[in-house]
């Protein structure tokens, strides 16, 4: 069971560093629409990062979950 809590453990820092880099690119391609409002490529750029932060806040969502189940499991035994 350790190396389930190690991997979820990796899986959330992993999680966290890709949600980081997806939040930089969103706030790019809102200030190059700051320019040029109407960029068609840039909205569905902008909706693509959004999808992406969604899963993956979800995935670090799951990750902390799973890694507190374990953690409260291993203190009431």
């Amino acid at each position: 069971m350790n190396e389930l809590y190690q991997q979820y453990k990796k899986q959330h820092k992993n999680a966290k560093e890709i949600l980081d880099i997806l939040e930089k690119n969103r706030a790019e391609i809102d200030f190059k629409l700051k320019s040029d409002p109407s960029n068609a490529n840039l909205h569905k750029d902008l909706r693509n990062v959004n999808m992406d932060i969604r899963i993956t806040m979800n995935e670090i969502e799951h990750t902390e979950f799973r890694i507190l189940e374990y953690e409260s499991n291993t203190i009431s035994q």
